[in-house]
């Protein structure tokens, strides 16, 4: 499913999605993973973390309920 999203309308209400490694966060949140290896993290411009689930379709269509207009982070 494509979902048209117009990204200039709401450029001030950014965020960015990105891929983080279970391994890496804290083992509070790694029990939490459910087995997962890999989870998306949902960040403002400014770098603070907003949300962590569980995949990138989730993160992007979190970010749109929200009225923030999500961007992919590499």
């Amino acid at each position: 499913m494509q979902t048209p999203y117009d990204f200039a309308s709401k450029v001030d209400r950014m965020v960015y999605v990105k891929p983080v490694s279970v391994a890496e966060l804290p083992e509070e949140v790694q029990t939490q993973a459910d087995g997962l290896e890999q989870i998306y993290s949902v960040h403002d411009a400014e770098g603070t973390q907003l949300a962590l689930v569980a995949n990138r379709k989730l993160a992007f269509k979190l970010a749109r309920e929200h009225d923030y207009a999500p961007q992919p982070l590499h």
